[in-house]
C-alpha cells in the first residue's frame, strides 16, 4: 500500500462573521479530522483565507463545512479554487 496521493488542493476565501467566532480553530480541527493539510488565517479585510491539501472525497466534505462553518460564524460567501496541491505535514493557524 503506497502513500495517501496529495496532489490536490483548494484556496478559499470566506466572508461573513468569520472573525472573533472561533472560525481558524475549527476550520484546523475539521481539516485535520478529514485528514487535510495546509492553512487557515485571517486576514486584514474581515474574511478568512485557507489552503487545504488531501483527496477529492475529503476536500469536497471540507468545503461544504466552509459553508456553514462554527456555531457563531454568520458565512455569507465563499470562494474556492483548485490549485497545484503543496505538501504540508499539517493542517496549521498562521495568522
Amino acid at each position: 500500500m503506497g502513500a495517501i496521493d496529495m496532489n490536490q488542493a483548494i484556496h478559499c476565501f470566506i466572508s461573513g462573521r468569520v472573525q472573533g467566532v472561533s472560525f481558524r480553530y475549527y476550520t484546523q480541527k475539521q481539516a485535520q479530522q478529514l485528514g487535510l493539510t495546509g492553512w487557515v488565517r485571517n486576514l486584514p479585510d474581515g474574511r478568512v483565507e485557507t489552503l487545504a491539501c488531501g483527496d477529492a472525497e475529503a476536500l469536497a466534505s471540507f468545503q461544504r463545512w466552509l459553508h456553514q462553518g462554527p456555531n457563531m460564524a454568520q458565512v455569507t460567501d465563499v470562494s474556492c479554487e483548485t490549485v497545484p496541491a503543496s505538501h504540508f505535514s499539517q493542517f496549521e493557524i498562521t495568522g
